[in-house]
């Protein structure tokens, strides 16, 4: 039997599945300081998803016991892996269980975007009847360019090919013929993406070679016009990973009117405090990191990180092993 700590919530049938097994599941929050202090000492394993952190320091405080790391979903930029390795801990997460859900959250935004959704909303509510401002543009036509293009892009992909739209992808990391198949046009550069894409959708990690890569300069590339002759205007939505835009250049392009509509649900720091100015521009709408938040997700989600616990405290070598490399 193992002692696992769930230290930022689990679905409860996640948690029955790894108790049926005889294992002690503890479910609650442990602050950073008793994390500093050395807590993870008292667990086998750990789950987490991206409110806890686990840096370098963190994990240098555990002791032998801790076996294993879970995320929570897919992201692991909140936990030091590195470090992990160093001490022979596996860091294992769920990289397929919120895919459908992160997909139909960016197409969401797409739409909510282009078609002023938000911004109408708010309107009706103050007693506005905005029916003349509120013109939007279609996808069909429009040229979709997709940063990184795994899992989540290439759904997006196909759900935008479906409606009508040209996709382009920038992915230093893809062998070329995934692309090809599906009908994607694959991109050497992430400039060249920005100057022939009015769409952008973000789908990468946040690395140092990832941070503010969507900047001032990139923004202006952008064409504001689609091949059908539409102008169209220039759209960003960022479902992925806080940090890849440079937030305070996206508001001064949305001032400008180098940027039509932004749409985020991911943040640079998070959560967003009430008055920050990005959020109150008209053309700006977010969500409060949500892209996993669907029941079907989240049950997908819990099941898998059990099930890739459960594997590495029995000594087995699990596939969703992100530190594999290092080890």
């Amino acid at each position: 039997m193992a002692r696992i700590a769930i230290a930022d919530g689990m679905a409860p049938a996640a948690i029955q599945l790894l108790t049926n097994a005889g294992h002690e599941v503890v479910n609650q929050p442990i602050k950073a300081s008793e994390l500093l202090d050395g807590a993870l000492s008292n667990f086998d394993a750990i789950v987490v998803r991206s409110a806890t952190k686990l840096p370098a320091e963190v994990i240098a405080a555990t002791s032998d016991r801790l076996k294993v790391i879970g995320r929570a979903g897919v992201g692991v930029d909140n936990i030091d892996i590195k470090a992990a390795a160093e001490a022979g801990i596996p860091v294992v997460n769920a990289p397929r269980a919120s895919t459908q859900s992160v997909v139909e959250l960016t197409i969401g935004h797409l739409l909510a975007s282009l078609r002023h959704l938000p911004r109408a909303n708010r309107g009706m509510r103050e007693g506005k009847w905005q029916k003349k401002i509120m013109g939007g543009t279609e996808l069909s036509g429009k040229c979709l360019g997709l940063i990184g293009f795994g899992r989540i892009a290439q759904g997006v992909g196909l759900v935008a090919q479906s409606m009508g739209m040209e996709v382009h992808a920038y992915d230093p990391y893809l062998p070329a013929k995934i692309a090809k198949s599906q009908n994607t046009i694959l991109h050497k550069s992430v400039d060249t993406l920005f100057k022939n894409c009015t769409h952008i959708s973000i789908h990468c990690n946040l690395t140092d070679e990832t941070h503010h890569l969507v900047n001032n300069e990139r923004m202006a590339m952008m064409p504001g016009k689609s091949r059908d002759g539409i102008k169209c205007g220039n759209h960003i939505v960022n479902c992925a990973r806080g940090g890849i835009i440079d937030e305070v250049a996206l508001l001064q392009s949305l001032e400008n009117g180098t940027i039509s509509s932004a749409a985020l649900d991911v943040f640079e720091f998070e959560p967003v405090e009430p008055g920050y100015a990005l959020i109150q521009h008209d053309n700006f709408h977010g969500t409060p990191h949500i892209g996993a938040a669907t029941l079907e997700a989240q049950a997908r989600v819990g099941r898998d990180i059990a099930n890739a616990i459960m594997t590495v405290l029995n000594g087995e070598q699990c596939e969703t092993t992100v530190n594999q490399h290092l080890l």
